[in-house]
């Protein structure tokens, strides 16, 4: 197994830069014209995100230290059974992003890592900026379920890097506020997860939040019944119903946030229906 190619703070300079172009584009082909909270809601966000890029470098170098040690004693399936580097990217960006959907349902579904990720629904209004805005907690949930299939999985290091940056300019990209026709949206959403079928999940009515988990590839969502088409991400209502209070959206009541109580998306949307 070869050096990672790339290392973390070369990752992290490159998504910056992929989000100070998207902002870009954001300007001039906006999805919904900025609103109070497109002012208000960059200063958490961005600290969120340096916050999350700081723990993040931590538990990526944990888990690249142990692919290392475990490609050296030989353990896992792609280093008892080596296969083509291009198979092996394939094997592994399906397995991880399998991975990534399983605890983005988790996150939902469990009452103590729903209330780590309400941080990240909590946005009244969802642009780039929204796409790293997440509790630290979260990127350890994220973390332990990507570990639990990488290690046995034996995943190398150059695809594992691979599946990060893909996964990381595929969230950008989901969350930027930016129009585009429904039919190419439509077209994409075939395979992949782009931004008005993720838009969908950011909406307030539970069973839409309920909905379109997916990271990269949008598969899942189709095999496993989490589907909703893209075209009603063109005009949903952001947020979590209240959590609108400024006073709920500074940095610190974020921070906070998991240590209160919330219910779930699930429960709330019973507790409506009911």
């Amino acid at each position: 197994m070869s050096e990672n190619p790339m290392s973390g703070l070369g990752v992290i300079v490159g998504i910056l830069a992929v989000m100070a172009l998207l902002s870009v584009v954001e300007a001039l082909a906006p999805l919904h014209a900025r609103t109070r909270w497109s002012r208000t809601h960059l200063a958490p966000n961005l600290t969120l995100t340096a916050i999350t890029f700081a723990t993040n470098l931590v538990m990526n170098a944990a888990l690249v230290a142990a692919l290392v040690w475990f490609e050296a004693m030989g353990w896992g399936l792609l280093n008892a059974f080596p296969v083509a580097p291009a198979w092996e990217v394939a094997i592994v960006v399906l397995a991880l992003d399998l991975a990534f959907y399983v605890a983005h349902v988790s996150m939902h579904k469990i009452p103590a890592f729903w209330r780590v990720h309400r941080v990240h629904h909590s946005d009244p209004t969802v642009d780039v900026t929204t796409s790293i805005r997440q509790h630290p907690l979260e990127g350890l949930i994220r973390y332990g379920f990507i570990a639990f299939v990488a290690l046995p999985l034996g995943v190398g290091l150059v695809a594992f890097a691979i599946y990060r940056l893909a996964s990381a300019i595929a969230a950008l990209f989901e969350h930027a506020n930016i129009g585009a026709p429904l039919w190419l949206d439509r077209m994409l959403a075939l395979v992949t997860t782009w931004p008005y079928l993720h838009k969908v999940h950011h909406s307030r009515t539970p069973a839409e939040t309920d909905s379109n988990y997916g990271n990269i590839l949008s598969i899942w969502d189709r095999l496993f019944g989490t589907f909703t088409p893209s075209a009603r991400g063109a005009d949903v209502a952001y947020g979590l119903h209240g959590a609108d209070d400024p006073a709920d959206q500074t940095t610190a009541a974020l921070l906070a946030a998991p240590f209160r109580p919330a219910q779930t998306p699930s429960a709330q949307a019973v507790k409506v229906g009911g």
